[in-house]
Order: C-alpha cells, then structure tokens, then sequence
C-alpha cells in the first residue's frame, strides 16, 4: 500500500533500525518504545488488521509467533520474561493498519495494561 507506513520501512523508502528479516517479515525496533526493549514484527504481506486474517495466514502468524521468541532472545528478554501484543482497531489502540507484533520487555510490566 502506496500510504503505509510499514510497507514503506520494508521497501526501504523509510529507514527503520532493522535487525532481523526473512522471506516472511521484519523486525525493527519501535520509534516510541513502551518498554526497555520495544520491537515490531511486521509481516511483509498487507495485512490491515488481525480481523483481516484467513485461513490461507495460518502458517504466517505461526512463523510471526516464532520469530517473537527468536527476537526475545536476541534481546535478552526471553527470560526474565517479555510481552506479546497485537493491537486491532481504533479501541484496541492500533495506530498503523498494517498488522504487527510488538515485543516489550526489559522491565517488570503491569496488569492491567491500558
């Protein structure tokens, strides 16, 4: 999409701080970090929101899930523990229609979120 934020970071019209990619997504850290350690998993094809998923995204969001922990052990966070979130929609509090994964840790984190 010619207006996405995200589709423009992986087509390198925008710079992100990109540490991890594959044929399937990228990782790059979060420009306003929540977190320690705050980094985006971003899958390469289009997908707006999580509503948007299918049956034909099975694989992928198991490949997204994989990478997560991946990114938690590069970063040093897989123990003592991190945060996995997908935001949907506007009261869910996704500000990029792109679908992404942030991972938060580096710090004890509290519940409730939000």
């Amino acid at each position: 999409m010619s207006n996405c934020l995200f589709c423009k970071i992986l087509s390198k019209e925008l710079p992100g701080k990109i540490f991890y990619e594959d044929d399937l997504c990228i990782a790059f850290d979060d420009i306003n970090p929540q977190a320690p350690v705050h980094v985006l998993i971003v899958p390469r094809e289009h997908i707006p929101t999580l509503n948007d998923l299918n049956e034909g995204h099975r694989d992928l969001l198991g490949h997204l899930c994989m990478v997560v922990t991946k990114i938690a052990g590069m970063k040093k966070i897989k123990d003592p523990g991190f945060r996995m979130v997908i935001n949907c929609n506007p009261a869910g509090g996704q500000m990029v229609y792109h679908l992404h994964i942030h991972v938060m840790g580096g710090r004890q984190m509290s519940w409730p979120p939000g």
